[in-house]
């Protein structure tokens, strides 16, 4: 398979992607050794400066976002590098504001952190399930834009979110 096909130039609609091709698994093992060299590279750099890194994986259940997390910790360097998976709020963290547990979490100067599951999954049940009104559930968005930009401008984190997915065709008939 050739790399030019996966380079992205522009912003995808994953509603358009028809297409899905097949990796030889040893493509596959040659692709996957070179991003987790440019990983530990990306690590490296980190480590030592002022620099903070939050990777956000937000997707539905078994989109891949537990199989990107292991492929990143074979690469990364633990010491520097840690993973938080978001769930329902714990008993002692029900009674603080739901981005405490974000605040928490942020990483250190020279490190990297990833969060399985975001900010965004209460106020998309709430909203979803009618559990909030228009002005709590917009309120609530106010509120992460805030957090976001806090966490990148006053204390220096970088923020990427990916969304990994796959449709019922691409799944594999069990």
């Amino acid at each position: 398979m050739k790399a030019k096909r996966f380079i992205v130039t522009e912003r995808p609609r994953l509603v358009e992607i028809t297409e899905h091709p097949k990796v030889p698994f040893a493509d596959y093992e040659q692709q996957l050794r070179s991003m987790q060299f440019t990983v530990q590279a990306i690590q490296q750099t980190y480590l030592g400066t002022r620099e903070r890194a939050v990777v956000v994986l937000e997707g539905w259940d078994a989109a891949g976002k537990g199989g990107i997390v292991r492929r990143l910790g074979w690469a990364m360097d633990p010491r520097s590098f840690k993973v938080y998976p978001i769930a329902a709020p714990l008993s002692h963290e029900e009674g603080k504001h739901y981005l405490q547990r974000f605040w928490e979490k942020l990483p250190d100067p020279g490190q990297i952190v990833v969060f399985d599951r975001s900010w965004y999954g209460r106020v998309l049940v709430e909203r979803v399930e009618g559990i909030a009104s228009k002005q709590e559930w917009q309120r609530g968005y106010e509120e992460i834009n805030q957090f976001v930009t806090n966490a990148g401008r006053r204390w220096g984190s970088n923020c990427e979110m990916f969304s990994p997915h796959h449709s019922c065709r691409a799944s594999p008939k069990v």
